[in-house]
């Protein structure tokens, strides 16, 4: 399955073009009692201002204002998608079960296709749902909301984090937010250069490296190598999915690390774009050197915890607390400086996030597709955090897709004391927002 605290008001954030920032911003420590977004656009083309299933709760709720409606979140599970899950737990305890209705898809997702269409089809028939956000969007969210319009027009779908093509879910859902792969392809490289990195090496296997969103991050990542100078590198590790299985995989990420890192050397920041693979190339590169900028999708929970082996129950859901407790431990195995996440989770902020905006839209107080106003509501869960992004535009027809939202979170390396690198106010080049993949 599949990523510098500023200071005071919520600004109009996270829509259209940023001023450049051409130097690491100085040391800052993170203060999540802050509450900030982008108060700059990012630049680039295509930007905008612009009956219930099993194991679900649900009961409606009247709105003050006389509103009578339920939203409806599908996660995976928690064993599989914990910070997705908790985030939909989070805003379903904000605003009471007789509101949020919670689903969950099969963690088989790929060969219980037919389940998790109806998992999410369940949800349009109750008569009060208003929304169904899925997040992340596996495959079959798009045939689910396909077959939803067809019963129910009214209900607002919303797809997070979508593994299907993007021509084919934009098309049937009324919002798709990813993580900004095209910003960040070159954001993650241009902070391993100013870290000092001379090298950069991707990580991935066969299926990864066929859609077209990672593709199109390959490319990119190597036209920013090549802009700073840096060595671009791409190495191969088994598919957790295949009979190798996760403990295969993870396996081999732990026995090539050594080899790598004599290969390549310690001034080389790593990036893989699966999950499994996360936990045992941080443990690896924390013992031996090496740089790890952030995750495929960022989160202090995101492969830190089993890599420092960490008990993190008492602060679940406390993304303050966590990352403290994450720097702390990685300042004592001595990668302070050398390590870098979102203070907030990428998968936990979409679910909780996302919903808070649909409630937004459904009493008036925001347009869907808003980019501006999807920041303010993804702040309300990450308080302090900084937000960017911009439209979706397909390199195929060169038309920006206006229900296609692309977003990032600015990057945190941890220190004593750690800092942003300011990455939501970098000016990223036209060019990028055009490469296509190879």
């Amino acid at each position: 399955m599949k990523k510098k605290i500023l200071s005071l008001l919520l600004a109009a954030a996270m829509a259209l073009a940023l001023a450049a920032c051409g130097s690491r911003p100085a040391a800052q420590t993170p203060d999540p009692g802050n509450t900030t977004a982008a108060t700059e656009e990012q630049t680039g083309p295509g930007t905008d201002a612009g009956a219930d299933p099993a194991g679900a709760e649900s009961a409606a709720v009247t709105e003050p204002d006389g509103t009578d409606y339920r939203i409806g979140i599908v996660t995976g599970s928690m064993a599989q998608s914990e910070d997705d899950r908790r985030g939909a737990e989070a805003f379903r305890e904000k605003y009471g079960e007789e509101q949020v209705t919670l689903a969950i898809y099969p963690d088989n997702f790929e060969e219980e296709y037919d389940t998790t269409v109806q998992t999410i089809v369940n949800l349009a028939e109750d008569p009060k749902m208003k929304a169904i956000i899925v997040n992340q969007a596996v495959p079959g969210t798009a045939e689910a909301f396909r077959q939803i319009r067809q019963i129910r027009p009214d209900i607002i779908c919303i797809a997070g984090e979508a593994h299907e093509d993007i021509p084919e879910i934009s098309e049937v859902a009324d919002l798709v937010v990813l993580n900004d792969f095209v910003a960040r392809g070159y954001l993650i490289v241009r902070s391993a250069h100013e870290l000092g990195c001379d090298t950069f090496v991707h990580i991935s296997f066969e299926r990864h490296l066929s859609y077209d969103t990672i593709a199109r991050e390959v490319a990119i990542m190597k036209a920013a190598c090549e802009e700073f100078g840096m060595t671009f590198a791409m190495e191969e590790a088994p598919d957790p999915i295949t009979e190798v299985g996760v403990p295969g995989a993870q396996a081999y990420i732990t026995e090539h690390v050594p080899g790598w890192l004599e290969t390549y050397g310690t001034q080389t920041a790593f990036f893989c774009t699966n999950d499994a693979h996360t936990e045992p190339l941080i443990r690896e590169l924390l013992k031996l050197g090496g740089f790890f900028i952030e995750a495929d999708l960022p989160s202090p929970m995101m492969g830190y915890p089993g890599a420092l082996d960490l008990d993190l129950t008492e602060e679940s859901g406390d993304f303050e607390k966590i990352l403290r407790t994450v720097e702390h431990a990685v300042c004592e195995k001595g990668g302070a400086g050398r390590f870098g996440t979102w203070a907030y989770s990428y998968s936990y902020t979409v679910s909780a996030g996302l919903a808070e905006h649909v409630r937004n839209v459904i009493l008036g107080e925001a347009s869907l597709t808003d980019n501006g106003d999807i920041a303010k509501a993804f702040q309300v869960f990450s308080p302090g955090a900084d937000w960017n992004g911009s439209k979706y535009i397909d390199t195929a027809t060169g038309k920006t897709v206006s229900n296609t939202i692309l977003i990032y979170q600015d990057t945190y390396i941890m220190g004593d004391p750690g800092y942003y690198m300011g990455s939501t106010k970098v000016a990223v080049p036209e060019k990028y927002f055009i490469l296509g993949g190879p």
